[in-house]
Parts: C-alpha cells; structure tokens; sequence
C-alpha cells in the first residue's frame, strides 16, 4: 500500500458526486468555491506572475424565480468570472445555488441579477460581471463555427489519452491562424464523468505542427480536471513547446445540469473569443 500523501485539489468536501437535498428559497451559502492557485502550482504557475489574461463565461439555462405575486419568471444568465480571480466555482454548488430561487420572490430581474452578481463576486473573489434575461423578452444567442481550420478530418493514429506536452512542435514561417478541434473530452476532477467540448488555438508565430496539436487535444481524453484547468494547462503547454508570440485559447463546454462552462485565457487584453457558441451547446 502507498504511504504517498494524497494531492489535493481543493473539491474533495464539494456537493460533486454526492446525494444533496435540494433548496428552493435563497441561499448563498450553497455556493462553493474552490481555489485556483492549488492546481496552478501544478504548472508553475505564481499568482502575481499569470502568463494570461481572460475570464470564465458561465451560461445558465435553469434560472427561474417567483414575481412579488408568485408567479413564475424564467430565465437565462451569463456569469463572466475573471482568470485572475483566486476562486473558482464549483458546477453543482451553483446549479444549487440557482435552484434555490425557485420559490424565492424578488422585485424583478435586476434584483435577481444584483442579488447573484453580489454573491458570486465574493465566492470569486472578484467582481463577476452578471446578466440575467428573462424569456418573455426574447434573449437570443449566436451559434457558429470558428473562422478558422478546424483539424478533425486529419488522418493520423493516436494511442496516447493523458496531457502529453511533448506531442506539441512548431517551426518554420511565422502565421497567424485559428486551429480548432470538437474533439475534446476530459473527465470531471472528481467524479470522472465524461466532459465534452471544442477547443480552440489562436496564435501568431512559428506554424504549429497540426498533427501533433490535435493528438494534443485528444490527450485530455482520459484527464480529470475541471475545465477551467484543462484550458489553462493547454495555454501554458501551448505557450512552452511552441513558443508564439501571441497566443488565446479557449473551449465551449456543452452543458451539463443547465449550465455550459467556456473559459478564455490570452497571452494579452485584447485578444478576443469568438462569442459564438459551439452547435452541441
């Protein structure tokens, strides 16, 4: 038997994988956040000296309340919580959270809003920017593909299904291009459930091997790690094997238990998401 201690990473005593009794009138103490830095040692990584820049977009599908004469409004939300807060999180403790207004009466939608932007800031640690659109008012979104090469119809073999950083090379003439793939997939930190998404890598600087990116990508197959983790370790493998000089990267989560997590992260302000969202999602 290992006498090796365990490595924690900050959600072992989280609602994940666990039976929970659901609430259904406000309560912000359901919300479970989890800090970043544990897994950022991981890659090096010191808070005051982050490689990159970006923000977590969180939407929400399941968001309902009563008005002040019990009648039903429902809703969708966009949470953008910034990478450089110290918290994450964690999915299950917000969809709980969320769940809880479900009998709870409020004014209207911006007190709604007012209401989880204050709450999720402190979990955070930071300031969440919060939007909460009420269906009557026909919020739409915008679905499409990004404008770039996407790499699944590339005919390679791959045999290698956890992170392997050495599979990433670059060389030769300077480009600036977008390499996508819907290939992604890792597994939940802690209870190994299947999360699927499309990654996608914006750079200028020496052309990346394609081949070698998408096995890259499906290397993560078999990886347990949250997602924002996830993109932020391809950021920094990204950053060391092929050395651009700018580079973002980013992943459109498809949902699970009504919300969809899409974290961001560039070598810069400035260097921008494509705002749609991916078809799956």
């Amino acid at each position: 038997m290992s006498t090796d201690t365990p490595r924690l990473h900050g959600a072992e005593t989280s609602p994940l994988g666990k039976p929970v009794a659901y609430r259904d009138t406000y309560a912000p103490e359901l919300l479970f956040p989890i800090e970043r830095q544990l897994k950022r040692d991981e890659l090096g990584l010191k808070p005051e000296a982050l490689p990159f820049v970006g923000e977590d977009l969180w939407n929400a599908y399941e968001l309902s309340w009563l008005d002040p004469r019990g009648k039903p409004v429902v809703a969708l939300a966009r949470f953008r919580v910034p990478a450089s807060s110290p918290r994450l999180i964690e999915s299950k403790s917000l969809k709980l959270y969320l769940n809880a207004f479900n009998q709870q009466r409020c004014a209207d939608a911006a007190e709604v809003q007012a209401t989880i932007a204050r709450d999720l800031s402190a979990a955070a640690g930071a300031e969440v920017g919060v939007e909460v659109e009420p269906l009557a008012l026909r919020p739409q979104r915008a679905f499409g593909y990004p404008d770039g090469v996407c790499l699944d119809t590339l005919d390679i073999a791959i045999d290698t299904y956890q992170p392997a950083p050495e599979l990433l090379t670059a060389g030769g003439t300077e480009v600036s291009e977008t390499l996508y793939s819907h290939l992604l997939k890792s597994n939940c930190l802690v209870t190994g459930q299947p999360d699927w998404g499309m990654l996608v890598v914006r750079y200028s600087g020496p052309a990346i091997a394609r081949e070698g990116l998408l096995r890259y990508i499906v290397s993560f197959r078999e990886h347990n790690e949250f997602h924002e983790q996830c993109v932020e370790r391809v950021f920094c493998d990204v950053l060391a094997r092929c050395r651009p000089r700018e580079l973002a990267v980013w992943a459109r989560y498809t949902r699970r238990g009504g919300l969809d997590i899409n974290p961001f992260r560039a070598s810069r302000p400035g260097l921008l998401a494509d705002e749609r969202m991916e078809i799956r999602q």
